[in-house]
């Protein structure tokens, strides 16, 4: 059995670093992270805020898209070749499809369930159903929200890393150089990189999810 020290697992990991330009790799990774998730955030408030505002869409709309999450996440993005081409844009658009889910799902729950006390002090103060939306229901439902939006970062994770199989570039790149070349450094120090960036990203959307719960309290 073969034992490193710490100078040759450094050397490993510098020589990794440089041959895969993982500092480019991380921030390209990153670029279409963040692209997807705010898309997802975006859509997933917005289709959770009309399914609340028109109840009889909500099954149909939230099982569409629980379908799409029954895709497997290659098959889907060989789906979407055809369409957006080859690299960064079927890698974004897949992401955002599987990430709005969460979100939409959590949004709906959070606005179609906030407890009455809150609603009748609303209404006896005189506000109006949109008033009532946007200053009661809506941030009551953000720690539900959160939730959501953590579970959008897992995936979006791991989407965008899955995008080095069609040319999107990121740190997916450098894992399929390392297999194609059964490069185990490569492997092991890119795909432990990538370990630590979704830890990381978790880490930070658990402690806003935190944040909001204190602040509004855990009612869902």
């Amino acid at each position: 059995m073969t034992t490193w020290s710490f100078n040759e697992i450094f050397a490993e990991i510098l020589r990794v670093w440089t041959s895969q330009l993982l500092t480019l790799r991380t921030l390209e990774h990153l670029y279409m992270f963040a692209v997807a998730l705010f898309f997802s955030v975006l859509a997933g408030v917005l289709i959770g805020v009309l399914t609340y505002r028109n109840p009889r869409f909500a099954d149909p709309v939230l099982n569409g898209l629980n379908v799409v999450e029954t895709i497997p996440d290659v098959a889907l993005l060989v789906i979407l070749l055809p369409v957006f081409g080859i690299g960064k844009g079927p890698t974004i658009v897949a992401s955002i499809l599987y990430s709005i889910l969460p979100i939409a799902r959590n949004t709906y729950t959070g606005l179609s369930n906030v407890p009455g006390q809150y609603l009748e002090i609303a209404e006896a103060m005189g506000l109006t159903r949109r008033e009532i939306l946007l200053k009661v229901r809506f941030p009551l439902s953000l720690p539900l929200i959160a939730g959501g939006i953590r579970i959008a970062v897992v995936f979006t994770m791991g989407v965008v890393t899955l995008g080095g199989l069609i040319a999107a570039g990121g740190l997916g790149a450098a894992l399929q150089n390392g297999i194609q070349l059964y490069d185990m450094g490569t492997i092991l120090v890119t795909g432990t990189w990538v370990g630590i960036l979704a830890v990381f990203l978790d880490g930070a959307a658990g402690a806003i999810e935190h944040i909001l719960q204190v602040r509004y309290g855990r009612w869902s």
